[in-house]
């Protein structure tokens, strides 16, 4: 059985201003979403599964039409702040957003019942991932042993404003065992540093980090149900507070419950995180073309 790609597109995108998930960055408007859709189908992946907002599907649709629904299977998934999970109380304080990123993925839940991949819509992995991914969901992944591509912190940030990214640490067999979420990553002074109770902390630019880009046994959910339930009942009072995917996976390494391989990749990261990112972008993807890793129309005329 083929694995599953499970694209979180419902992001607000407000530090970037807009609809994010759609604007085009490739030569022919190809928006990030359709390379990593495109090396998803070369690296062996069978299905895609978008997690969306409803107000946003209209938009998301007519952007990518039948782009290549018949190249690869489809189907959405709709986060909204109010999206059902059994077992979650009828009635809750008012939120300002949704509940994050391991919420999105709960969403999901009977849409996915293979081994799945996790990526965001607006970030770019790069083929070798997707390969690594796919290889690992075919051959090694089990309901005790998940992995993530990990990539180096100085390949991932953005020159136009501060980042946030899960920060590993690895054990000598390639097994994750810890992550932490650090906030407000950005250059300065020639160095790259994160800000903490407004103070700022050094990170090495060689540390692994976490571009949310996760291989899943389907159990997954299951886990997520129940570490969910117990994270809105400790944060229903908070409207922003947000449940986030490295939380839960962290969760169940500490416990034991799994193992996690960290997939090693070199490549640059790409994305749209500020609206001064998409420049940049462009250039990323017309040297990519030039190189031969894309064709100058990612689905052909």
């Amino acid at each position: 059985m083929k694995p599953t790609l499970l694209i979180l597109a419902a992001g607000m995108g407000s530090r970037y201003g807009g609809l994010k998930q759609v604007d085009g960055v490739g030569p022919s408007g190809e928006a990030i979403i359709e390379y990593s859709i495109y090396d998803a189908i070369r690296a062996g992946f069978g299905k895609v599964v978008f997690v969306i907002r409803e107000d946003i599907e209209e938009p998301f649709r007519e952007k990518f039409g039948r782009k290549f629904e018949e190249k690869i299977e489809t189907a959405y998934a709709y986060q909204e702040i109010d999206s059902p999970i059994d077992g979650l109380p009828e009635r809750l304080p008012a939120r300002e957003k949704p509940w994050g990123t391991g919420h999105a993925v709960l969403v999901a839940h009977g849409l996915v019942e293979e081994p799945f991949a996790v990526i965001n819509a607006d970030d770019y992995y790069g083929i070798s991932g997707f390969e690594t991914m796919a290889r690992f969901l075919a051959e090694d992944c089990s309901p005790g042993h998940y992995s993530m591509v990990g990539y180096q912190l100085n390949n991932t940030l953005s020159e136009a404003g501060f980042v946030n990214r899960g920060v590993c640490e690895v054990d000598a067999g390639g097994y994750l065992t810890d992550v932490v979420e650090r906030h407000k990553i950005r250059l300065q002074d020639g160095g790259i540093f994160y800000e903490e109770n407004g103070a700022l902390h050094a990170l090495s630019p060689g540390a692994i980090v976490s571009m949310n880009f996760w291989g899943f046994h389907p159990n997954i959910f299951d886990a997520l149900r129940r570490q969910f339930l117990r994270f809105v009942e400790t944060s229903r009072d908070n409207p922003r507070a947000e449940f986030y995917i490295p939380f839960a996976v962290n969760e169940l390494v500490q416990s034991g419950a799994v193992r996690l391989s960290v997939l090693p990749n070199d490549e640059k990261w790409y994305g749209v995180t500020y609206r001064e990112d998409r420049d940049m972008v462009e250039e990323a993807f017309r040297q990519l073309i030039s190189k031969g890793k894309y064709p100058q129309q990612l689905w052909g005329a």
